[in-house]
């Protein structure tokens, strides 16, 4: 047994002392602190903002806020990290978890957890999952997203999933939007004027404009669509369709289209309405056969729970980007899962989030599946370094054994698909300060004394 000299008696070391040793670090992780916050955003499906937070000993962790997020939502926190010790993960969480909120406003806070567990990995040389109690799985499988075609005909569709399976993947996922109803001949019922149009297409209120009418002929469209891929793919392809909720059309019509889809055996029907009404969520959902999932806009346990204890999702689908990161996500899996509903994790990131997803489902007990949504993205791999060719074998990808993440970026690649040239993690210097109105103590006071 190593045994360590002091006073000139020999003495068995500490566990905490056994644990820095281990580490490679160039001086040890109780040591560590964040002296800088920067962000290089790339285009994508959207646009993936990366977050890389710098510490005192030049090991950096890695994040990313959720596709299409503002970078602000991040920048905003960087003078609460600075001097820090990112291994308090949970202590910084609790205090940024106020300035996050629904949607892509819950960006920054999970993107910014999502690199602190990334730094911790590294300085103790663990994967992030560890940190998570373990894995349930040495694989992750994975659940493919299918855009919906330019030309939206059954027979499109039909190729377009199909060449999805054809990658091997049993698990996936097409889009019926509400352009489909949209470019059905008389799929829709009623003639609004060109601003009533304009308006509900740009805002999805539900009951306005011609989402509030879809006719017979609009759901045959969508049960024609759903019967070509059926019958492409066969039994043996588990399916699932997205898009023609979320505020376009009410809860009675999103019914009309589940109860009309049924005879598919769909895994899911998600989002059939707007994000925020859990109340008709859980109307669609008792009306139903089909599990209907929810919940990719939803911020922490918190924004979960009514829709968990009320069951108003038959699958939790949460997009750990907006939802608090891995360890939050993990949270909300575990309490549905005392309810008896499985998690299937959303997905639409860089290589960067999408492996967050996977270090955190594998430490999911009722987990379904991961989303991937980068393989129309041609660059999406070559990204990062530490990701092989062959990550994803038969619909299934490996959990990452290295250190945090398991990942690093891919500098020439990042700067060559940069959203604006020449912004690769510029200076955030200006984000540095206190801002006016806040005050920033020390760690022990951190959550009582922070005040507006």
């Amino acid at each position: 047994m190593t045994e360590h000299l002091l006073g000139g008696h020999l003495r068995n070391p500490t566990s905490a002392e056994l644990i820095e040793n281990a580490a490679s670090l160039n001086s040890r992780p109780s040591e560590l602190r964040i002296t800088d916050m920067r962000i290089a955003v790339v285009t994508g499906i959207c646009y993936y903002p990366l977050i890389r937070i710098e510490t005192n000993q030049g090991l950096y962790g890695l994040g990313e806020i959720r596709d299409g997020g503002h970078p602000e939502s991040a920048l905003q926190l960087k003078h609460f990290l600075l001097g820090q010790n990112p291994c308090n993960v949970d202590m910084i969480f609790n205090v940024m978890r106020r300035f996050g909120g629904h949607g892509r406003e819950g960006g920054g806070v999970s993107g910014i957890e999502i690199a602190l567990w990334d730094l911790v990995g590294k300085a103790y040389g663990v994967p992030c999952h560890q940190f998570f109690g373990g894995r349930y799985r040495d694989r992750v499988r994975i659940y493919s997203d299918t855009p919906a075609p330019t030309e939206m005909t059954p027979d499109a569709y039909a190729k377009a999933v199909k060449a999805r399976a054809d990658m091997g993947f049993d698990f996936i996922k097409f889009d019926l939007p509400p352009r489909l109803f949209e470019a059905t001949a008389d799929g829709l019922m009623g003639s609004p004027t060109r601003h009533e149009y304009d308006l509900a297409k740009a805002v999805r209120v539900p009951g306005s404009g011609p989402g509030a009418r879809i006719s017979e002929k609009g759901i045959e469209a969508a049960v024609e669509t759903v019967r070509a891929v059926r019958a492409e793919v066969g039994s043996d392809v588990s399916l699932c369709v997205d898009h023609f909720g979320e505020g376009y059309v009410t809860a009675d019509e999103a019914i009309r289209i589940g109860r009309a889809l049924e005879p598919f055996n769909l895994a899911w029907v998600e989002d059939p309405v707007s994000w925020s009404d859990i109340a008709g969520h859980r109307k669609v959902a008792d009306a139903l056969l089909t599990p209907v999932a929810g919940g990719e806009d939803l911020y922490l346990w918190d924004g979960f729970r009514e829709a968990i204890e009320t069951r108003a999702f038959d699958i939790l689908h949460p997009d750990l980007l907006t939802s608090g990161g891995m360890l939050e996500t993990k949270r909300i899996a575990d309490y549905g899962n005392r309810y008896g509903l499985p998690t299937a994790l959303h997905s639409c990131c860089s290589p960067i989030g999408f492996m967050a997803n996977v270090h955190c489902a594998a430490s999911i007990q009722n987990l379904m599946a991961v989303e991937h949504h980068g393989l129309d993205v041609p660059f999406w791999g070559d990204l990062v370094t530490g990701l092989a060719d062959d990550y994803l074998t038969d619909g299934y990808v490996e959990v990452p054994t290295a250190p945090g993440l398991g990942l690093d970026l891919n500098l020439d690649v990042v700067e060559a698909n940069l959203r604006e040239p020449n912004t690769l993690f510029q200076s955030t210097e200006a984000w540095s300060k206190r801002k006016i109105g806040f005050e920033r103590v020390d760690p022990p006071r951190y959550q009582t004394q922070l005040v507006r």
